[in-house]
C-alpha cells in the first residue's frame, strides 16, 4: 500500500501522512522516502508532510472537542482510560504539548487530550506543525545523508 500512495507523488505523500497522524498503522517516512528517492523536491515534499500530518493531528483534536468517548474506543480503538491519563497529565501544560503530536502511539494520544481540555485551536495548530515540520525536516536530512 506504501509504494501506492508513493506512486501518486505529493498527493500519495499528502495522504500518508494525513492517514499517519490519526490511529492507522502507516508510516509516513517509508512513503516520504520512497518518493525522494522518486526525485520528488524535498522542500516540496517537507511542506506536504507536515500540512498533512498537522491535519490528521488536528482531526484527532477535534475527536477529542467533540468528546464523543464511544467514537474514540469504535473507530479509533483507544480505550477513554489511556486518553484520560494522557489528560490528566496534560492539565495545565497548555496547547505547547501539541508539539509532541509526532511522537508514535502517544502523540494521538496527546492530540485526542489537548481537544477534551478545550486547548485553543490556534495554539494546538501552531505548535502542532512545528514539531511535525521539525520531525519531517530530521527524516529528510538524514535520508539526503544516507541515500545522497
Amino acid at each position: 500500500m506504501l509504494s501506492f500512495l508513493a506512486a501518486y507523488g505529493y498527493i500519495g505523500l499528502f495522504l500518508a501522512s494525513f492517514l499517519a497522524a490519526t490511529i492507522l498503522p502507516i508510516s509516513s517516512e517509508v512513503v516520504l522516502s520512497l518518493v525522494l528517492e522518486a526525485g520528488l523536491d524535498p522542500f516540496w515534499c517537507l511542506i506536504v508532510t507536515s500540512i498533512g500530518n498537522t491535519l490528521g493531528g488536528m482531526t484527532c483534536y477535534w475527536i477529542g472537542l467533540l468528546g464523543k468517548v464511544e467514537w474514540m474506543e469504535k473507530y479509533l480503538k483507544i480505550k477513554y482510560e489511556k486518553v484520560q491519563k494522557v489528560q490528566n497529565w496534560a492539565q495545565g501544560k497548555g496547547a505547547i504539548l501539541a508539539a509532541f503530536t509526532f511522537l508514535p502511539i502517544v502523540g494521538d494520544l496527546i492530540a485526542l487530550a489537548l481537544g477534551f481540555l478545550r486547548s485553543n485551536a490556534w495554539w494546538v495548530l501552531l505548535f502542532m506543525f512545528i514539531g511535525k515540520t521539525i520531525r519531517y525536516l530530521i527524516w529528510i536530512q538524514l535520508h539526503l545523508a544516507v541515500f545522497g
